[in-house]
């Protein structure tokens, strides 16, 4: 009787050698308060490769803001500091258009209400400075409430029909703070599409929208008196709007800060702020038409706590964020999440310079490597930081398969520099290269063996 390969051969596929699945963190910037102060926002990059941002306070002329370019090897310029008139304090990041500037909003400032302001409107050149486009607070009532917005949190967003889109958490005819959604031409021609009534509608929008693949404006709104808990909703481009899901506070969480992100799938993901199984913040997915899915509940512990920026989707298929608190030491963390619901915690922020409390999202660069920033610490005082995180990929794995009683395919990722080796005897260092045919097909290389009786292992190396 023959007895089968399985009970001959003996198959340990050991970890590859000479590769490490990590992070590489990198603190590119501390600012010093003259070139900005607290960055709220993420970054964006131009197509010129440098990131451009805000900053919340700080710059030469007061604490009014500052727009910087920063590039890949940490080289910070300050673009242009606010001085209240043009804008004063901005929370949003900022959008390259399609003509090449930079389009944001200053939640306060402008030329209407001194000495507070409603906000702003602005578009700027990647060398600076910007031009105010508009300023909040044009409109009132009778009781002084700005009919048209006021105080923008959000970033733009340009939709197909070349305008720009945006959001803010207050005011409107509706104002309870309610908010407002709104279109702006790249000449400052502005227009109130939607208010906010508090009701099943939502009340006070702090994230900017995404259009969707069927040209709909899609978006979320935090909560306020009448709507506690929030929702996401879709508006057409005129004005049209229609509530999508309204969350209950519970295991589906609760005030959603960060707009949503459309995924390579078709759905919409996005973060609450609190809620969930643990009442720390969620990730969920939900449909264009419905249907919210929590992906994930943090818990407040390692994994993170209270995300408030929005996600990004990685060109590994992942979806990668922050959270403002949690985390190791308590000040935050980078995390990545698959459409599974897997997540990762990726960095904890300590209380060093590396930062701590990330507000913004993270934007993936062309280097393939995350960049972000924090609200708080680095060097000197801690006003906040620029930073890189290059995510290592783990090494390729190895695949057995049993294709008859007397071979066996061995598969793994065409990676290079890794090499497939083969040893009879764990107890004697007696790696040898394999010599056998290997074939490639579509990124995965395969060879067929059929061993001798006894035992034998597999690893690749990289030596």
């Amino acid at each position: 009787m023959k007895t089968t390969l399985k009970t001959l051969f003996l198959l340990l596929v050991l970890p590859a050698l000479g590769a490490h699945a990590g992070v590489i963190y990198t603190n590119l910037h501390s600012f010093n308060s003259t070139d900005g102060e607290y960055p709220q926002a993420g970054l964006v990059q131009g197509s010129d490769g440098n990131f451009y941002g805000t900053t919340y306070g700080g710059g030469t002329s007061g604490s009014y803001g500052t727009v910087f370019k920063i590039g890949t090897n940490g080289v910070l310029t300050s673009l242009y500091t606010f001085d209240f008139t043009d804008g004063d304090n901005p929370e949003a990041a900022l959008v390259q258009g399609n003509d090449g500037n930079l389009y944001g909003t200053t939640t306060d400032g402008g030329t209407n209400n001194p000495p507070l302001g409603y906000g702003t409107v602005f578009k700027s050149s990647t060398n600076g400075p910007p031009t105010s486009l508009y300023s909040f607070g044009n409109i009132e009532d009778a009781y002084g409430v700005p009919l048209d917005g006021a105080r923008p949190s959000a970033p733009l967003m340009q939709a197909s029909d070349g305008n720009f889109y945006g959001t803010t958490p207050y005011g409107g005819t509706n104002a309870i703070p309610a908010g407002t959604v709104f279109r702006i031409g790249t000449n400052g021609t502005f227009t109130n599409l939607y208010y906010f009534t508090g009701g099943s509608d939502g009340d006070a929008p702090e994230a900017g929208l995404v259009q969707g693949p069927d040209g709909i404006l899609y978006g979320t709104t935090y909560g306020g008196n009448n709507d506690p808990y929030g929702n996401v909703f879709k508006i057409s481009t005129n004005g049209v709007q229609n509530n999508v899901y309204t969350f209950t506070g519970g295991a589906d969480g609760a005030n959603p800060y960060a707009g949503l992100v459309l995924g390579s799938d078709g759905n919409f993901y996005g973060t609450t702020t609190s809620g969930g199984t643990y009442t720390n913040g969620t990730v969920f997915r939900i449909g264009i038409n419905g249907g919210l899915t929590t992906l994930y509940s943090f818990t407040g512990g390692i994994d993170g706590d209270a995300p408030y920026a929005g996600l990004v989707q990685g060109s590994d298929g992942n979806f990668y964020g922050t959270t403002v608190s949690g985390g190791t030491y308590t000040n935050g963390t980078v995390f990545s999440i698959g459409t599974n619901g897997v997540l990762t915690s990726l960095y904890s922020f300590s209380t060093g310079h590396d930062g701590r409390h990330p507000y913004g999202g993270l934007v993936q660069g062309r280097d393939g490597s995350f960049y972000g920033t924090t609200l708080q610490g680095g060097a000197g005082n801690g006003y906040g930081t620029v930073f890189r995180l290059t995510v290592v990929p783990g090494p390729p794995q190895l695949a057995i398969t049993f294709v008859g009683p007397d071979s066996v395919v061995v598969s793994w990722p065409d990676t290079a520099g890794y090499t497939l080796q083969t040893n009879g005897n764990l107890s004697t260092p007696g790696w040898v290269a394999y010599g056998g045919t290997v074939t490639t097909a579509n990124g995965t290389n395969n060879t067929t063996i059929t061993p001798p009786t006894g035992k034998l292992f597999f690893r690749l190396a990289n030596p």
